[in-house]
Parts: structure tokens; sequence; C-alpha cells
């Protein structure tokens, strides 16, 4: 078996501090896109239970990157090209996350780079005074450097649903 080494690398092009929370994030990321190679469509649009499927949680995914990245980080309003890809509401009447139509893998991942590509474009020309830089909010005080951090943790939680919903898919006949 060959011996594994598990290290965290600042990503090039980034200040290194910066580039070692992305590279946390980008982990996050390839572990999700590397469990969902072969996913069937039904896979993909199956909801069990009342739970969404794994294609809206894809879209939560995406959706709440762009959100955080636009609101909280440039504290400006969508670039109109990421917010074309959002047509459906991002939450329900009763405030589940919605449940995106049936769409394609290739759809969802298309909608998760081209968010994840505006996020590493604005964080690759920013300075640690940027990234520890408070942007007051009418409802709280946030950092870039926190706003990375949520997101890490916003992904991991949501990859341990699809691969459970994964789990059990691939265990029915």
């Amino acid at each position: 078996m060959q011996r594994k080494t598990l290290t965290v690398e600042a990503l090039p092009g980034f200040e290194p501090e910066i580039g070692r929370w992305i590279w946390g994030l980008e982990d996050v990321r390839r572990t999700i896109l590397k469990r969902l190679e072969g996913i069937r469509y039904e896979q993909l649009n199956h909801r069990a239970d009342g739970r969404q499927s794994i294609g809206s949680l894809l879209y939560h995914i995406a959706y709440i990157e762009a959100d955080w990245l636009y609101a909280e980080v440039l504290e400006s309003d969508w670039d109109p090209k990421i917010k074309a890809s959002f047509p459906w509401d991002h939450r329900s009447e009763d405030n589940r996350l919605s449940e995106v139509p049936d769409q394609s893998l290739d759809e969802h991942l298309h909608r998760m780079q081209k968010v994840r590509h505006e996020l590493l474009a604005h964080f690759k020309g920013m300075d640690l005074s940027d990234w520890r830089k408070v942007r007051q909010l009418e409802p709280y005080d946030v950092t870039p450097e926190w706003v990375i951090y949520h997101l890490i943790e916003h992904e991991s939680h949501h990859r341990g649903q699809i691969f459970q919903l994964l789990r059990e898919l691939e265990m029915q006949p």
C-alpha cells in the first residue's frame, strides 16, 4: 500500500495564508466531485423521505457560495451572469430548501464551477488586510476569512448528506 502524505498546501497565486484556506475549500469540492463520478440521473434527482435530492443540494451549495461572495465579501449585487444560473428561488414558502426540477449532473457542475471560478478570482487578488477587513452589514459584522471558513463548513455538511443519500440509493435494488 502506498503511503499517503496528508498536508495542506497554499494554492499558487494566492497570498499563502489565504491559499491554504482556499485549498481546504477546494478539497471539500474535490471529494464531492470524485464521489459523484458515475452517478445516474435517477440517483441525482431522487427524493426520499421528504429530503432534498442530491441535485437540489448541489444547487443549494452553489447558491450559498454565490450569496456569501456577493453579499458579504464584495458587498455588491450579484453578477448578472451568475444570477442567471439560479432560476429557482433558494427556499420554498415554508422556508425549506427549494426542490430543483430535474437537471443533469453537467448542469449542476457547470453552475458550481461558474460560481467557484468567480470566488477564486476575487480571492486571488486579496491581501491579508482585506482578508481580515470587517464588513459591517445590517445583521452582523463579517470578514472574508470567516466567509471561507463558513463555506468549508457548509459544503462539508452537505457533502455528508449527499454521501449518505448515495449510500442509501446504492443499497436499493
